[in-house]
């Protein structure tokens, strides 16, 4: 009788209980949670971030995730509206149950999120806010912006004064303009110190509704005091509204700008073309000159390949890399620590310095970076609303800090913005 070789029967053998045993189960998500602007006024903003953080999560699953498990990101828009953020983050706290949670991108967003993430003893990292923790002093918050230092109110906008010191003559008057809103309201304090520091005498003061429309009696009003140097703390609406007022008016000053959210992003720098020319604002980053690195290029080719069917800003220039690297940091501590433990997750990101795209990030003692790098900028020479123009860097010149400077000011704005 023909007998089965022994070789055959035990891979028969091997091959049926293969076909028994319980297949392994894939390893659960890593989900990160998070509100984001995908409607309203932080809406061009919030789609570039998002592009951002999902490339970040293709790139870290394709390398194996984080602790051996994929990461999925979990988010929800909060319309760009501050009063909907506490209620979606108790939702992907007690609903979705996420792994992490991280800040929404801007002040206005984060600022609201905070007492419940202090209630919930959570480590948290916050995307562009602008010194949200000096109200709170909480031990487990992180931001990721370049307004640090010591006084990140007065870093954001120290740029602005830099330049208006080389000016001659010396400027002696100034005016101070922004929303009633947490942003303005921060960026003009820092303005408000650095020009009583100066000795400049403030001639004008006021706030306005973030629901207003018309910006020009604003503007005229600001004339009417003929200030020297005009500074707005502004987010991306107001900002649009403000430089077709100043245009409309004819505003009359040796500089218009320094706070301004949103003259950054690509679809707003089409929008406004030739009405950006003179405008001496704030920028993070850009791809010239010493933040051209090889990570940095890398992954704005990535992102500017995806932009055009995501519908998003075509560049990616401003909040895409630091959106990235928000999750860069994040990773980078996740696998530092092994694990989520959000004490020993706070420990760590106090302790230790992160290698990104946008350069490498230490925190300091209330979550801010320990050393600003926020630069000062001057739109020159703006035609068309075309958007190859502004991959020139001789559109948007950096004029301050020193070590990256790149073009000279241009004054007074009634004549630089010709």
């Amino acid at each position: 009788m023909y007998r089965t070789p022994r070789a055959v029967r035990g891979a028969l053998a091997a091959v049926l209980l293969g076909c028994l045993a319980p297949a392994a189960h894939p390893a659960q998500p890593l989900v990160i949670g998070f509100d984001i602007e995908l409607t309203g006024g932080l809406a061009p903003n919030g789609k570039a971030a998002l592009l951002a953080m999902q490339i970040w999560a293709e790139e870290t699953n394709a390398k194996g995730g984080l602790l051996g498990r994929p990461v999925k990101l979990q988010y929800y828009d909060d319309q760009s509206n501050p009063s909907t953020v506490p209620g979606i983050i108790t939702k992907l706290l007690d609903v979705d149950h996420v792994d992490m949670l991280i800040g929404g991108n801007g002040t206005n967003m984060l600022a609201p999120a905070m007492p419940v993430i202090m209630q919930r003893n959570l480590t948290f990292l916050g995307l562009f806010g602008l010194d949200v923790n000096s109200e709170f002093h909480y031990p487990k918050y992180f931001s990721i912006i370049p307004a640090g230092g010591a006084t990140p109110k007065e870093a954001f906008s120290q740029g602005f004064f830099a330049v208006a010191a080389t000016l001659n003559p010396k400027p002696t008057t100034i005016a101070l303009v922004g929303a009633d809103a947490e942003f303005s309201k921060n960026a003009v304090d820092g303005a408000r110190s650095q020009a009583k520091r100066a000795g400049y005498k403030i001639v004008y003061d006021q706030t306005y509704p973030p629901t207003t429309a018309e910006y020009s009696p604003i503007v005229r009003a600001i004339q009417a005091t003929n200030p020297d140097l005009v500074f707005v703390g502004s987010y991306p609406p107001d900002s649009v509204g403000m430089v077709r007022a100043a245009n409309e008016v004819g505003l009359n000053a040796k500089l218009f700008g320094g706070g301004m959210v949103g003259l950054q992003a690509t679809a707003i720098k089409t929008q406004l073309g030739p009405l950006l020319n003179g405008i001496v604002d704030y920028d993070f980053w850009l791809p010239f000159g010493g933040f051209a690195t090889p990570e940095a290029q890398a992954f704005l080719t990535k992102y500017q390949a995806k932009a055009a069917g995501a519908g998003v800003d075509a560049l990616g220039y401003y909040l895409p890399p630091f959106a990235y690297a928000d999750m860069q940091v994040l990773g980078q501590a996740i696998e530092g620590v092994k694990s989520l433990d959000q004490d020993k997750l706070a420990d760590y990101l106090r302790s230790h310095t992160f290698r990104t795209i946008v350069g490498d990030i230490t925190f300091g003692p209330n979550g801010e970076w320990t050393t600003p790098r926020v630069l000062a900028v001057q739109f020159h020479g703006v035609t068309g609303h075309d958007v190859d123009q502004f991959k020139d860097p001789k559109k948007e010149v950096i004029l301050w800090p020193p070590e990256y400077k790149s073009g000279d000011v241009r004054y007074p704005y009634s004549d630089a913005k010709q």
